[in-house]
């Protein structure tokens, strides 16, 4: 870096590259992909720290200090960022302007302790004039944003590593809990007990054709003067809310034949009202998230990732804000591209002001909008967009425009009818809306969520011109039949705006916290609604049962408020954490909680009763029914496996009986083996479907005659131990097989397995085909080798499997570098070409030097080149995996003082005194030189025997 340059410093790679195009010679950028320090593991602890440090990281006892390290993964980058600062003579932090970025900007400044003048430098665009303006108005680092943020990173470090470790002794191991995930969870869960308890209720009405020139659909409302029932007024047990008729089958269908033999009806009522829609406000974080998901498909993850692609590349403003504010520039540049596109009425003569609802001092200044003083419309950027890039860019564009455009205007024109019918009096009714001015809505209409009942919303239809006194024709009258309906589950759009009107979490973190949800395996996505699993109901019930505060949708929002209030500078962090860990009179703190848990039931937590005789249960395997039979209630229960893609809500009293009684489809013989005389079943087992070989069974034994099931018979009574007898044969089916289906030729054929398909002509070794744990593959000796699908495990021949082993096994000659699901231009760091392949464990981004597994829930296609130099260069950073007995990280403790004085404890921790080996140590060492000194060999045979070739 040449003498007298400013170094600046941001989170992203590609935020980078955009930012110093903009800033010129006299600067350098660079990132810190990411956070450069977190709180350490235990293991990252000095002995002399231990005690105090140890459990949590945290010194509870004194200010709840944290102990932060620079991870294994960003000494690298930490290094670079020190060289580039030795010859700089200025630092300006460029992280993100909410109270995460003030957070990195702060490790930054602790870590990197610059000799020379250090600015915060924050935008909420990535143009030139943003940047450039920022240059020239940088401030102070903001020490309340820091504290709110360091005090949500401890108060999440002690609610999980406390909370946590319960939920693996008593549900699972590798669960978790969390302050904002928990409630999340409780929210998914709740929605399902909702519908669980549901009862629905049944009711009829009456349609038919009215006609006056042109026909026009009417739906009756009132029979002799008494209101019809509709959904809404059933409460959740399927009675009624208030007095109203309500139709049965036979009479709706009796007075629509009334209807028909009147034939007429007179025209009582005609009402017409006017109306206007006002625009919605431009996007915020959740507004973006709800939209996306309900237009676009994406998910919360999904529309983040992309509104930060956006953003990094200069197309939006900053994407994480709670703000509906606009710019007096963004307002003027919506307000003249409304006029251009849709004429000069289009906007009201005042511009639109919206006001922010957060009241919270770290959130950015402005709405989620498109970038610029002059917006670039979709059509102009089409060709520089990926396309959810594009998707989303459009989005937020159009809701920009018509946040400033006028209102629209309608009428909407109610008729009600009269019709003599077998004695009663039927009032029907239709409705129509013209709108006479559509304003905002030339350009956008928001998104609807799914709502109960919607049956009974009045269909908009053109009405013809009628007055009261007129006879219309009546015809086409029917009787039709509906049923109430329970609460939609959450979508992802439908739980973020539940959490945020909770005031649960912010909306920057709602997008992992419905991720982790998810990968906790807490929820499944079932189109794009959220289906708890009995897992979650397990964890929800123990938390609510012992963690009922922590769990409390009122108390979480409390949370939320306070540390907005710490952010804001109206709260002290230390007191506040005291508070909540070790209680007051208010309120029990957690630790007292935890230390007073008492006993913990885990068969009951994880046990729901369906019937009186068949319990729910969770298993380590998952859902089961635990089935007793009432004249033997000391014997064993009856296993009944629940089907995975049941929900919790499905599975009704009538359902599980469903399932108790549903013939067996494991032990369905087959056949006989010609070879060996012995019997071959298909069962269905926990790990998936598979054939055995079993002896034959005797003439005595009874064979269900349905299923070909082998009827169990009463054990003997145990006498002297045998020997074991060997294990009997056995073979998975395939993933394109089913249990049902499966015949005695095909279950040979597993059983067969490995196929020998020959030998190598050059080694004779023997070739082997057949399937395993990742899916199949050929074997010769301790070389293996993917086959593209199962059905090659039977066909392919020798030739084809020497022509897979003549193919460098990893590289560009490779069969999966030959299919590369994507190509792009060469990485700047390695100078070679980018491809996303299809590996073992899923799709992976690589440049033949360093691979990177695409995250679950992106998509192959959601991939561009910019996005995968950054994967790149964020595998880069993490460094290859530490080895053991490397040396140990730097760690730093921070003092609640060291703020201030813009000056961390920083601690070198010393590798610990080496102690003499015990035997057992000394004989793993041994093992493991020998094992290491082993595969050397190999590898040197094997170049050896390729320099040969």
């Amino acid at each position: 870096m040449a003498e007298g340059k400013k170094l600046v410093i941001v989170e992203s790679p590609t935020k980078m590259r955009s930012i110093q195009g903009y800033l010129g010679d006299g600067y350098e950028v660079l990132s810190s992909v990411g956070h450069i320090r977190d709180l350490a593991d235990k293991k990252d602890i000095p002995a002399a720290d231990k005690k105090a440090y140890g459990k949590y990281s945290i010194d509870i006892d004194n200010g709840f200090d944290p102990y932060y390290v620079v991870s294994d993964r960003k000494s690298k980058t930490v290094a670079e960022l020190k060289r580039a600062l030795k010859s700089a003579d200025e630092l300006l932090l460029a992280t993100d302007e909410d109270r995460e970025g003030e957070a990195i900007a702060w490790h930054l400044l602790e870590t990197l302790k610059p000799k020379v003048p250090v600015k915060r430098m924050v935008f909420h665009e990535i143009t030139k004039d943003a940047i450039q303006a920022a240059v020239g108005n940088t401030r102070e680092l903001d020490l309340a944003l820091v504290d709110a943020q360091e005090t949500r990173r401890i108060l999440d470090r002690l609610y999980g590593w406390d909370v946590s470790p319960v939920l693996w002794y008593k549900v699972k191991s590798g669960l978790s809990a969390g302050r904002v995930q928990s409630a999340a969870t409780r929210m998914i869960v709740d929605r399902e007990r909702e519908r669980m308890a549901f009862v629905s209720a049944d009711y009829w009405d009456v349609e038919a054709a009215a006609s006056a020139g042109s026909a026009f659909r009417v739906r009756l409302v009132r029979v002799d003067g008494g209101q019809l029932a509709r959904g809404t007024d059933f409460d959740d047990t399927g009675k009624l809310k208030k007095a109203v008729v309500v139709l049965s089958e036979e009479k709706a269908q009796a007075l629509a034949r009334a209807v028909d033999a009147a034939g007429t009806g007179t025209v009582t009522k005609v009402e017409a009202k006017p109306g206007t829609r006002s625009p919605y406000a431009p996007f915020t974080t959740s507004t973006l998230q709800q939209e996306a998901g309900r237009k676009l498909s994406m998910s919360a993850k999904q529309a983040m990732s992309v509104a930060q692609r956006l953003y990094e590349k200069g197309y939006i403003t900053y994407m994480r804000t709670d703000s509906t504010a606009l710019s007096t520039q963004a307002v003027q540049a919506a307000r003249s591209q409304a006029v251009s596109l849709y004429g000069d009425s289009a906007v009201p003569l005042k511009p639109r002001v919206y006001k922010s609802k957060s009241k919270n001092a770290q959130e950015a200044h402005e709405a989620i909008r498109p970038s610029g003083e002059t917006f670039r419309t979709p059509a102009s950027v089409s060709s520089q967009l990926d396309r959810e890039e594009l998707r989303l860019y459009d989005l937020i564009w159009k809701r920009t425009v018509a946040s400033q455009m006028a209102d629209a205007k309608y009428e909407t024109t109610t008729v009600t009818l009269s019709v003599q019918a077998a004695g009663q009096v039927a009032e029907f009714t239709a409705s129509g809306t013209v709108y006479t001015f559509k304003g905002f809505l030339e350009a956008y209409e928001e998104g609807r969520d799914e709502k109960r009942n919607s049956q009974d919303a009045a269909e908009n239809q053109s009405l013809p011109a009628v007055a009261v006194g007129d006879e219309l024709g009546m015809s086409d009258a029917e009787a039709k039949g509906h049923r109430t309906t329970p609460k939609p589950r959450y979508t992802e759009a439908s739980l973020v705006k539940a959490l945020e009107e909770h005031g649960i979490g912010r909306p920057s973190t709602f997008a992992s916290i419905i991720g982790t949800v998810i990968d906790r395996g807490y929820a499944t996505k079932r189109g794009q609604a959220l289906v708890p699993t009995w897992l979650a109901f397990s964890v929800v019930r123990l938390l609510e049962e012992h963690f009922a505060d922590l769990i409390d949708y009122d108390f979480t929002a409390a949370l939320e408020d306070d540390l907005d209030a710490i952010a804001r500078g109206e709260q002290n962090r230390v007191e506040w954490l005291k508070e909540f860990y070790f209680g007051s009179e208010a309120q029990v703190g957690l630790r007292q909680v935890v230390d007073n848990l008492g006993e913990i039931d885990a068969r009951a937590l994880n046990s729901t009763r369906i019937t009186d005789t068949a319990t729910l249960r969770f298993g380590k395997y998952g859902p089961y029914l635990e089935v007793a039979d009432p004249a033997h209630p000391d014997e064993k229960p009856r296993i009944v496996n629940v089907p995975e893609d049941l929900a919790p809500d499905e599975l009704t009293a009538e359902k599980a009986q469903e399932l108790i009684d549903a013939p067996v489809a494991g032990d369905r013989v087959l056949g006989e083996n010609p070879e060996n005389g012995k019997v071959v079943v298909v069962k269905d087992g926990r790990f998936g479907p598979y054939v055995q070989e079993n002896d034959p069974v005797s003439e005595d034994a009874a064979v269900d005659e349905a299923t070909g099931e082998v009827v169990e018979q009463p054990k003997k009574k145990r006498g002297a131990k045998k020997e074991a007898a060997p294990k009997p044969r056995t073979a998975s089916l395939f993933r394109s097989m089913s249990v049902d289906t499966i015949d005695l030729d095909t279950a040979l054929k597993l059983l067969s397995l490995p196929r020998i398909v020959g030998a190598d002509p050059e080694s004779g070794e023997e070739i082997t085909a057949q399937n395993g744990r990742f899916g199949p593959y050929l074997k010769k000796g301790t070389d293996s080798r993917s086959l593209e699908s199962e059905s090659q495990i039977f066909d392919v021949t020798l030739e084809q499997a020497l022509e897979i082993y003549a193919r460098p096994k990893y590289g560009a000659g490779s069969r999966r570098a030959s299919s590369a699901l994507a190509e792009f231009d060469a990485d700047p760091v390695s100078g070679k070409p980018i491809r996303i392949r299809d590996g073992r464990f899923g799709a992976y981004v690589t440049d033949g030097e360093t691979n990177v597994t695409i995250p679950r829930g992106q998509q192959v296609q959601d991939i561009t080149f910019e996005i995968a130099v950054q994967m790149l260069a964020d595998k880069r950073a993490k460094g290859p995996a530490p080895k053991r007995g490397a040396a140990k990280k730097t760690a730093a403790k921070k003092a609640p003082a060291a703020k201030k004085t813009a000056a961390a404890k920083s601690a070198t921790k010393k590798a610990p005194d080496k102690k003499a080996p015990a035997k057992t140590d000394a004989e793993k060492a041994a093992a493991r030189s020998a094992a290491a000194k082993k595969a050397a060999a190999t590898r040197a045979a094997n170049a050896a025997a390729k320099a040969k070739a």
